[in-house]
């Protein structure tokens, strides 16, 4: 496969040298840190099917239904008003969009995104681009303030304010209203937009933001604003999110302050580029940690015969989805007592933060008797039986003063229960969890959609 090649010369004038000595320095030594990929398969790599400011997509003859998406080493401000060549920028960028692609996939959100190719690009789902560009806001700033006269500069959205702009450089992107989107009448892979997909695309841009939000919380630094695009994908006719999300796409402000900004709002604001350029590379290096998860987490299941042990597959199977270690263990809490608290002392004495769930029949000893033993929680989860159902449950609901064990009936309830907690602490569990709201959301609509369309 040939080489692609998009670099293309800068504008000559003092401000464009200056800033690519800058920035290209800032760039080729990110990129020289970046560990090179071994044996990439040759792709055999067809027409270009888009250009955009920042990337090319180019057809997969192989692999249909699936693209190229090829970054360039272009920065640009104000719809193209302002743009300059930047070699490096193209591997920055897209190392930034793999990583954020890679923890929204993870986390369970329908993306375009399938793996990362090679330094500058990446492969993705084939889609028809939705011409919307979806902004979501934690912190008015910037354009908003303009726009909005009065609001003062960091007034905190609760909720996240959404707005929409159609993608029109020659008139600046106008903002537009849901409304106008919907007698736009897209009609994209043969789906029409209508309120449904306007609605699932409302949704899915506030549950991205979170998702994003709270992992860069983990660096202590503020998501101030977000901007993406969706697509329909041809093959599936499914709106997922797609495009990239880069420095171009988002506000980012270390410890909430803006005078340290990470993002492209300083190459906007500099008439010549100064050292302060390396934003970029910060975000490039620390996108990477949040893939990293900040906390450990451990389930413990005793079950008190193997018996149960269907029921406890499923509440480990359950953990397992939101990535979270999941240990069987047999004990009776009535036959040896002794041996139980053996075991709770166990898993008590690593400091790994531990829930344990107590899996028992008939008359349930486990729960109470941890519960009321450990600090840690302890979760309930009898396998009921039809027969004494009604009156075994009793045993994991009446508790003694003094004990605080919940009880969920459902394996899999428990398994979300015990994520919760610890998605408290654990940014990536609570990423999953975020993420299943949402399919859960987007399912019941697309269930909607489709019987009222059949009542018609």
């Amino acid at each position: 496969m040939s080489t692609l090649k998009h670099i293309k010369k800068a504008k000559s004038n003092d401000s464009s040298t200056h800033l690519r000595g800058i920035l290209c320095s800032v760039f080729q030594d990110c990129s020289r840190s970046s560990s090179a990929m071994v044996s990439i398969p040759e792709l055999n790599v067809g027409q270009k099917l888009n250009e955009g400011k920042t990337k090319q997509i180019f057809e997969l003859v192989d692999q249909p239904g699936l693209v190229l998406v090829q970054s360039k080493d272009q920065i640009t401000a104000g719809n193209d008003a302002r743009e300059d060549q930047t070699e490096g920028k193209a591997a920055v960028a897209n190392r930034t969009t793999s990583c954020v692609f890679q923890l929204l996939h993870e986390s369970g959100v329908k993306t375009a995104f399938v793996k990362q190719y090679s330094d500058t690009a990446f492969i993705a789902a084939h889609c028809e681009m939705i011409p919307i560009k979806w902004v979501c806001r934690r912190v008015a700033t910037r354009s908003f303030l303009k726009r909005n006269p009065g609001v003062k500069e960091g007034y905190r959205f609760s909720p996240l304010k959404m707005e929409m702009f159609f993608k029109d450089d020659a008139n600046d992107d106008l903002q537009w209203s849901e409304e106008q989107l919907l007698e736009a009448k897209f009609c994209l892979a043969g789906l029409t937009v209508g309120q449904c997909e306007v609605d699932i695309m409302n949704h899915s841009t506030v549950a991205i933001f979170e998702i994003l939000e709270k992992a860069w919380a983990t660096q202590n630094c503020t998501l101030v604003d977000m901007k993406i695009e969706f697509g329909v994908n041809v093959k599936t006719q499914e709106i997922v999110l797609a495009d990239v999300i880069d420095s171009d796409s988002w506000r980012l402000w270390p410890a909430g302050d803006r005078s340290q900004q990470k993002d492209k709002q300083v190459y906007r604001d500099l008439k010549e580029v100064t050292p302060e350029a390396r934003n970029f590379e910060w975000v490039s290096e620390r996108v990477k940690l949040l893939l990293q998860s900040q906390a450990s987490s451990r389930v413990v299941v005793l079950m008190g015969s193997t018996s149960d042990m269907a029921h406890c597959e499923k509440i480990r199977k359950a953990c397992t989805s939101y990535g979270i270690t999941c240990v069987l263990r047999v004990t009776s809490a009535h036959r040896s007592p002794d041996e139980t608290l053996r075991i709770k002392a166990e898993y008590e004495s690593d400091g790994v933060p531990t829930v344990f769930v107590a899996v028992a029949g008939r008359s349930n000893g486990l729960g109470p008797v941890m519960s009321g033993n450990t600090v840690y929680p302890v979760i309930n989860c009898p396998p009921l039986t039809p027969d004494w159902g009604a009156q075994d449950v009793w045993s994991s609901l009446r508790m003694p003063s003094g004990l605080g064990c919940s009880t969920v009936l459902s394996p899999e309830a428990a398994a979300q229960f015990a994520a919760q907690i610890f998605g408290l602490s654990d940014h990536l569990v609570w990423c999953k969890l975020r993420a299943s709201m949402l399919n859960t959301w987007v399912s019941l609509k697309l269930a909607d959609e489709k019987l009222q369309t059949c009542s018609l």
